[in-house]
């Protein structure tokens, strides 16, 4: 009877949960259509107040709400939530077909989030035609010496030209979809060599990971690692690992590859392994002694979302 009432205060408490998220993404998804920009940065709180517009270079994080919107959709059926996100077609075409030098590798952050879901969820084309020529402006950063995806910088300047994230292992998925919806096997190509060169490279023998890696252009080589995320080159970014944990298990979906099962599998051992009874992490795992002692939630989540994607491989035994 107690583990019963349990379950049905935990029920509750998720139903909660889950409507007051519903609320916020009903007047946050408003105000992104209102005013579409970027939500990436702030200390007080008030993404809103963030200064970087849509079409900007470093805009990667609008679809994050999108997305909720649509997940808001589909649970409640309210056409609310999608007339919303509609209104937002115009400017997400014309990032990746007039301003597509002004974008980077978080391509697939914005545009699975977006159009891909879009077309999956409602059939219209028009979408599927944006989310195939933001997959095409995301493989143009493919490096076939080193075999990575560049990360930042504009492709007419030499701004981090030899650079690769973590972070990008979230951005393969948009490959894999176009490759799955035009049989063209280039995008799959370069999601498989960069996830490849990904789990070579940035992942430590102790199972810890770099959150950047730097490579020779002229050879294609590895050079060294780097970060902008961590609190130091060789520490250990939290949500760094959050990607790369959610980031391998989704290329095993698309690829069925054990090898990525089992990267995912590491990587999310040493994660819990990490953890205090806060169950939130530390922003970074290998904190210097004068370094802020901060929570991210964010990578709590995160993880969470690899944690659920490698249920789905069958690997909650392990």
């Amino acid at each position: 009877m107690l583990d019963r009432n349990i379950e049905s205060l935990a029920r509750l408490n998720l139903k909660s949960t889950f409507n007051l998220c519903v609320s916020k993404t009903r007047s946050n998804i408003k105000r992104l259509a209102d005013e579409p920009k970027s939500y990436a940065l702030v200390v007080d709180g008030n993404y809103f107040n963030f200064q970087e517009g849509f079409n900007e270079i470093g805009n990667w994080t609008s679809s994050f709400f999108t997305g909720m919107a649509l997940l808001a959709w589909r649970e409640t059926e309210d056409a609310y939530f999608l007339k919303q996100v509609l209104r937002l077609a115009p400017p997400y075409r014309e990032k990746v077909f007039t301003h597509s030098l002004d974008t980077m590798h978080d391509l697939g952050f914005l545009y699975s989030l977006y159009s891909v879901t879009l077309y999956k969820l409602t059939g219209d084309k028009q979408h599927r035609e944006t989310g195939l020529r933001a997959a095409e402006v995301l493989g143009q950063r493919f490096n076939a010496k080193g075999n990575f995806i560049r990360a930042w910088g504009r492709m007419d300047t030499d701004e981090f030209d030899n650079m690769d994230i973590i972070d990008c292992m979230m951005n393969l998925p948009l490959l894999y979809w176009a490759s799955n919806e035009t049989g063209d096997q280039k995008f799959r190509d370069i999601a498989v060599r960069h996830a490849d060169t990904t789990l070579k490279n940035f992942v430590r023998a102790d199972d810890s990971v770099y959150h950047a890696y730097r490579f020779d252009l002229q050879t294609g080589k590895p050079l060294r690692g780097d970060t902008y995320g961590g609190c130091a080159v060789e520490s250990h970014w939290a949500r760094g690992t959050a990607w790369a944990i959610y980031g391998f298990a989704l290329s095993c979906g698309y690829m069925r590859d054990q090898k990525y099962l089992e990267a995912s599998l590491r990587l999310a051992r040493k994660f819990i392994a990490n953890l205090d009874d806060e169950i939130v992490p530390l922003w970074d795992f290998k904190l210097i002694p004068a370094a802020p002692r901060i929570r991210d939630a964010s990578a709590a989540s995160v993880a969470i979302c690899g944690f659920q994607e490698l249920l789905k491989h069958q690997a909650g035994d392990q």
